[in-house]
């Protein structure tokens, strides 16, 4: 092997070794936060303020996680969890419908679609008291069915617009084909259509639900004991005196853990369905 080629692996190594590098340098700076986040949620209370900080906790503190449970602030967590699987679950069907319509039919012609994505650029804040008194009347305050109506409505463009996307990347002549040989329209939808965008449609519902999970205007304002959700818990431990930190730390876990789960469940739709152009206008 000549020195020009062994100059030339040794480049490739160095170069090799600082993509490496840099690699870990941005994993480490990303998971930073959860990992101090975590330890918070596991420290006592004079670990949490000591200076120089504690990086480790010297041990488990297992009760900030049981109190959570004692008290009964967990379950806004499952609350989180109702409203925003159960709007995922009904904006995704109504939309999935409504995109192969505007998709294969050209309902409401070209510029139906763009106004129905306009919808999803509305500011909650604008719709936010008007919507309180909708509520007020009809008597949905504090109620699953009121935050599942309005995540799903607000959902809605999004899934319709992007679902459209995944639907026209499908080769129409397959459904042709397939209403050639005798099937209905409902048969094709369920048979053709729904398992070529099936990656499309995880991927869109993953989107959909972690719109609804983070939600925290509509929550705050039309929520109070009941139905009370994960991000408006949180905001309870933060006082005017003082911050209880472990209870924020604790509470933020367990609102991450579901998300991840999820993430983590549906990983290859997600990374399947990003690359299959769903932005298609």
């Amino acid at each position: 092997m000549s020195a020009k080629s062994n100059a030339r692996h040794r480049r490739q190594r160095a170069v090799l070794a600082l993509r490496y590098l840099a690699v870990l340098g941005l994993l480490i700076f990303f998971l930073f936060p959860v990992y101090w986040l975590l330890s918070i949620s596991f420290k006592t209370a004079d670990e949490i303020f000591a200076s120089p900080p504690v990086w480790v906790p010297s041990s488990l503190q297992l009760n900030n996680y049981l109190v959570l449970f004692k008290d009964g602030d967990a379950v806004t967590v499952w609350n989180s969890l109702v409203t925003a699987g159960a709007s995922t679950v009904l904006a995704t069907i109504i939309g999935g419908l409504c995109a192969y319509s505007l998709a294969r039919f050209r309902t409401g012609g070209n510029g139906l679609a763009s106004w129905i994505l306009s919808q999803r650029m509305v500011p909650p804040i604008a719709v936010v008291f008007p919507v309180f008194l909708l509520y007020v009347w009809f008597g949905w305050i504090d109620s699953y069915f009121g935050l599942i109506l309005l995540y799903a409505a607000f959902n809605l463009p999004y899934v319709i617009w992007v679902m459209r996307g995944y639907i026209q990347d499908i080769p129409i002549e397959l459904e042709e084909a397939a209403l050639v040989d005798g099937c209905t329209r409902w048969q094709v939808l369920w048979m053709i259509v729904l398992p070529m965008a099936r990656a499309g449609l995880f991927a869109t519902a993953v989107f959909a639900f972690v719109f609804a999970w983070n939600d925290f205007l509509f929550a705050l304002v039309l929520t109070r004991t009941e139905v009370t959700t994960f991000p408006v818990q949180v905001t309870h431990y933060f006082g005017g005196q003082s911050n209880f930190w472990a209870k924020i730390a604790a509470m933020s876990v367990l609102g991450t853990l579901p998300v991840f789960a999820i993430v983590v469940v549906f990983q290859r739709f997600l990374v399947r369905g990003i690359s299959m152009g769903a932005v298609k206008g």
